[in-house]
């Protein structure tokens, strides 16, 4: 994948599982955050080319989180996750810049190289 990925979930044991997946798709896990205001800092502070954001955060919406990260100068491409397949309609994704929704039980099987480098 060749690109830096910020995952953003609240639950510390999934951002490990997300980053091993990550890194055996030859990415490189930049950060990790669990809630939107540590993501936005790591955002602004790392600059990563990628960010699998998961929906529901702590402190915040994390399709507005995407719509954030997606507006950003360099235009980090976002993979949204939850662990309720339903959480994001088609129209989510493209109204929050996101370039895909992908549920939690399916990141294994996700084709993470191309959803962190192509467009939406």
């Amino acid at each position: 994948m060749a690109c830096h990925v910020l995952i953003v979930d609240d639950d510390p044991d999934f951002r490990g599982l997300a980053a091993r997946v990550i890194a055996a798709s030859d990415g490189t896990v930049v950060s990790q955050a669990g809630t939107v205001a540590a993501a936005v800092a790591a955002a602004l502070e790392l600059r990563p080319g990628a960010a699998l954001v998961d929906i529901g955060l702590p402190d915040g919406d994390g399709i507005a989180l995407a719509r954030e990260l997606s507006a950003l100068p360099w235009q980090p491409h976002v993979v949204l996750t939850s662990s309720n397949p339903d959480a994001a309609s088609q129209e989510d994704v493209r109204g929050c810049g996101a370039n895909a929704f992908v549920p939690k039980a399916d990141l294994p099987d996700a084709p993470l190289r191309r959803l962190f480098t192509t467009g939406p």
